[in-house]
């Protein structure tokens, strides 16, 4: 069914090019990101299906995702048809996921500690009240799991979209008799509804009006932190995100679309055919699966489920509800580079070379005999004291097998593992793996030294995720104005990260430092940020 676009308004919205991308490149999309998280993942599976009849009894009775990059001489198997060759053997499959402990040990860097978020609002009341909407917000989407998520997507996929999803109730905008006021004064932004706003009246005085200006002024900060607290920041997948960007600036997105399949709490409907005969065996039931598209613009959105319009309206925010963030900038596309992709080719290299050296191994280490002229030799077991007796003087026994061991493919792996430190800038130092490297650990410097690569990786990432935390802190500000709950200007809404350090540090040289940039001059707020305290904690 032809998608009913209308209600945008926009002549440009093309219905056969929205039905191109979600029945053509939707699928090419999923199968190329699919490929990407299968390297991460390494999911085992059950030896089922053609597949399975390669099994032998040097195999292990699963497969894993990795080896689909593996030669068909290792697992016996041709994939580009999925069959199995009679010329074909299956050997021993060695596989090494050296791409997730390295994807998790860049999230622990980036995202190990929660960074500190500071409002750069000009009033101290102002900022201290975004600052509990904001600690509001992501505490209620998952605190510090919430970031390490998007980290984790982003390494993978290359980015990561969060879509700001707002209660039902509160999503449309106030009218203009129900907004609240924004009282601008010397004390800061008071936000007083009309109905409550303080008379000043000769007998209670100056004070009593303050203190009620204050009180109603701080439950209209407690109603902006709960209605934060109700928005949902949804973490999406790049499988599912079709983006339509402007035709001459890939960095405006014009419409943003997501497809995927649900599968809701039923069994799917077989249809009975008039074919069918009546002994013939019934089909196999199978789940519900409902494919599920949304389009979102800037003034409209729609929601289709099996191409039939279910739901759409207006947006009120008047921009599109979407955080794109790039994993590393890359110029000129709307995906940004990912750290899984580089890494298959030789994660398939490693994972080929490991399995020809547990063949060469197994064919190899034990020691075999070959017997000449003696009967019962295969009954009778090989052994300590064991004795045969022939009466034939040709008969021997003779010895072979053993590992001589091969230099050459040991070196060959150990370039492939420095390749892979190379290519992804994570060394087995950063994960916790010393080996002789404890004699170059003299120092803090040292220890930077040894993982710059990590450490300048993290570097670029924290300003596209940075700049991607601002973003979503600018959308729930932005909603909070045009619904009438927490009254900021653009410049209020701007905000300052303070990343922790990622490598441990000395508690005592920490203060030390801190204590000497005071003494020079830094503000103590900055001071106190750096340090990972809010500003709640540092005002009691």
């Amino acid at each position: 069914m032809a998608m009913e676009l209308d209600n945008f308004l926009d002549d440009e919205l093309d219905a056969d090019y929205v039905t191109w991308l979600l029945d053509q490149q939707s699928p090419d999309a999923a199968m190329h990101y699919g490929r990407m998280w299968e390297y991460f993942r390494n999911e085992t599976r059950q030896a089922t299906g053609p597949a399975a009849n390669s099994l032998n009894a040097n195999s292990r009775p699963y497969f894993q995702a990795q080896e689909i990059g593996l030669p068909a001489r290792i697992t016996g198997v041709e994939r580009c048809g999925g069959q199995t060759s009679a010329d074909l053997r299956r050997k021993e499959v060695v596989i090494e996921n050296d791409i997730a402990w390295r994807v998790h040990t860049m999230v622990d860097f980036l995202f190990g500690k929660p960074p500190t978020i500071r409002s750069l609002a000009p009033d101290e009341n102002t900022a201290k009240a975004v600052e509990g909407v904001m600690s509001a917000l992501f505490n209620a989407n998952g605190g510090t799991g919430f970031f390490q998520e998007l980290a984790l997507l982003g390494c993978v996929y290359g980015f990561v979209d969060v879509a700001l999803r707002l209660p039902a109730e509160m999503s449309a905008p106030r009218s203009d008799s129900n907004q609240g006021q924004a009282d601008q004064s010397e004390d800061g932004l008071h936000l007083l509804p009309n109905s409550d706003r303080p008379g000043i009246s000769e007998s209670s005085g100056g004070q009593s009006v303050a203190r009620d200006a204050n009180r109603r002024q701080s439950d209209a900060v407690d109603r902006a932190m709960s209605a934060a607290g109700q928005a949902f920041l949804e973490v999406i997948e790049a499988p599912r995100i079709l983006p339509i960007l402007q035709d001459d600036d890939y960095r405006t997105v014009r419409y943003w679309i997501q497809r995927f399949n649900k599968q809701p709490s039923r069994m799917a409907q077989s249809k009975r055919s008039f074919l069918r005969l009546p002994w013939s065996p019934r089909p196999a039931s199978q789940p519900a699966s409902v494919e599920v598209v949304e389009i979102i613009g800037s003034q409209w959105w729609q929601r289709y489920e099996d191409r039939q319009l279910v739901a759409e309206g207006p947006n009120p925010l008047g921009c599109l509800p979407i955080v794109h963030i790039q994993n590393v900038a890359m110029p000129g596309t709307y995906e940004g580079a990912g750290d899984v992709e580089p890494l298959m080719p030789l994660q398939d290299e490693l994972n080929t070379r490991l399995s020809d050296r547990a063949h060469r191994v197994t064919y190899q280490s034990f020691k075999m005999y070959l017997g000449k002229g003696i009967d019962d030799f295969l009954e009778r077991p090989v052994g300590p004291g064991q004795m045969w007796a022939t009466q034939n003087l040709a008969a021997s026994i003779e010895e072979f097998g053993s590992d001589s061991g091969s230099p050459s493919e040991d070196a060959h792996i150990d370039q492939v593992r420095a390749a892979l430190d190379k290519v992804s800038g994570v060394t087995p130092l950063a994960a916790g793996l010393i080996r002789g490297n404890v004699g170059y650990l003299t120092s803090a410097t040292a220890l930077k030294v040894l993982m710059s690569g990590l450490l300048s990786r993290t570097e670029k990432k924290r300003l596209t995720y940075g700049a991607g935390i601002n973003r979503v802190v600018e959308l729930v500000l932005h909603w909070l104005d045009t619904a009438g709950l927490l009254r900021t200007a653009p410049a209020d809404r701007r905000i300052e990260i303070h990343w922790p350090d990622p490598l441990p540090a000395d508690e005592g040289q920490l203060l030390q430092n801190a204590q000497i940039k005071a003494q020079l001059g830094v503000p103590v707020e900055r001071v106190l940020a750096e340090l990972g305290y809010d500003r709640k904690k540092t005002s009691t």
